[in-house]
């Protein structure tokens, strides 16, 4: 599971719309959505300082996070998220309730660990990343922060799949039709050839459902 904890505090919002949206940020807060399961969507105000926060984590859209309203908590995950094109502050922000035992589909960073004692980068090799993240089927509640890929034994020519990372309990890769690389060893003077083509299927944002119309 992510080992951040992303905790949002936040207020219904009585006034919609555009007006309604301006309001809230006049106010310090971010507007937002909150929709998912049998209940209508809400429109709520997140504390700005919690949304910045949240995003300075790097896991913003793939990990869960816990929404508490009137001391409630309701499990949600970060949908999409509205900059400001000028300020680059928080505009807007989509959040789905899920369930800890749901199964979402989410980017999930790799982390290679054993560069500095690998055989094959001692020797002069390059690290040849082909996925730097894996979209994942995942229980909601069992997210990893990342994935990690041991490259410590590799030689050149060597490459790291899949079926080499461990996952959590629960989660699956999207691409089910092969074992798919993540890296490899290349040769000075060169990329290593890869079996495939670029990582194109597994290369979309952590968000599956259609996004409610924004303020």
């Amino acid at each position: 599971m992510s080992k951040t904890k992303i905790v949002f505090n936040v207020e219904v919002r009585e006034r919609v719309g555009t007006g309604g949206a301006r309001e809230a940020r006049n106010n310090g807060f971010v507007p937002g959505v909150l929709y998912g399961g049998d209940i209508d969507p809400v429109a709520i105000s997140l504390k700005k300082g919690e949304v910045v926060k949240a995003i300075e984590t790097g896991q913003f859209l793939n990990s869960t996070a816990t929404l508490i309203h009137k001391g409630e908590r309701q499990l949600v995950i970060p949908q999409g998220i509205q900059m400001h094109p000028v300020t680059d502050q928080p505009m807007h922000v989509d959040l789905r309730r899920v369930k800890v035992d749901q199964i979402i589909s989410v980017e999930v960073p790799v982390h290679f660990k054993g560069t500095e004692v690998s055989p094959g980068l001692k020797k002069g090799g390059t690290l040849n990343v082909v996925r730097h993240s894996v979209e994942l089927n995942v229980p909601a509640g069992n997210i990893p922060e990342e994935l990690e890929a041991d490259v410590s034994t590799l030689e050149i020519g060597d490459n790291v799949k899949i079926s080499n990372i461990k996952l959590p309990k629960g989660a699956e890769p999207t691409i089910t039709d092969r074992d798919f690389t993540i890296a490899t060893i290349a040769g000075r003077g060169g990329k290593q050839e890869v079996e495939e083509e670029a990582p194109a299927a597994d290369a979309v944002p952590a968000a599956k459902a259609a996004a409610p119309k924004k303020d």
